[in-house]
């Protein structure tokens, strides 16, 4: 997928911020588009994450457009790294502020894509909020998704989930934490109405087919 097959707004500010997109987003954006399972596996400073999200922003960013985006939760991004989630949220906010920025010189309206963290440290007031306002990206670590999944509030919010994006699932594969982690991506594929599309991100592995049976 080209630069060219995604919205103006969201091209513009990635021609700005980068010189040109990687190889493994090159690759990994049509396979996401096209709403299959993705395994994305390349060494650290490969653009992974960035591949990961850009085609859900840029989903996000149509949707709010057409029709406005309603108050729900559709990413879902899944790292065992509980450091890590909360740089992904503040790394986040830079193509979605620059995203909006774009909208607004380009004159069309603002589309205010919301990413909230929610791990065991997340204040109670801040879980509340979220309750009632659920952020269309959330970002969580597997203990705290399983958690979710156990209660009617957290189930709500995840029913609308359309595309799941888990991170170093190489240190998951084959151990404890792992097998739970599959069994809650099995429950929330059978609490959505369409099972989300899954995107694994992995550091290189040997061999890769098992990252890609361990991701689906």
């Amino acid at each position: 997928m080209p630069l060219s097959a995604v919205h103006p707004a969201v091209s513009t500010w990635f021609e700005a911020a980068f010189d040109a997109p990687t190889d493994v987003q090159l690759q990994a954006w049509p396979a996401i588009r096209e709403q299959r399972h993705t395994l994305i596996a390349a060494p650290t400073g490969s653009g992974k994450t960035l591949a990961a999200f850009l085609a859900a922003i840029d989903a996000l960013v149509r949707e709010g457009l057409e029709r406005g985006l309603s108050s729900e939760t559709h990413v879902l991004y899944v790292s065992p790294l509980k450091a890590l989630s909360n740089d992904i949220q503040k790394n986040l906010q830079q193509p979605l502020n620059g995203i909006r920025d774009r909208l607004l010189e380009q004159g069309l309206p603002d589309v205010n894509i919301s990413a909230l963290v929610r791990t065991g440290d997340t204040p109670s007031a801040e879980r509340e909020r979220m309750r009632r306002e659920p952020p269309h990206l959330l970002v969580t670590t597997p203990e705290s998704l399983y958690i979710l999944l156990t209660s009617e509030s957290g189930r709500n919010m995840l029913s609308s989930v359309r595309t799941v994006i888990v991170d170093e699932i190489h240190a998951m594969a084959g151990n404890k934490r792992g097998s739970h982690l599959t069994l809650s991506l099995e429950r929330l594929a059978a609490l959505c109405g369409r099972p989300p599309v899954r995107i694994g991100l992995s550091a290189t592995q040997h061999p890769i087919e098992d990252m890609a049976r361990f991701l689906t």
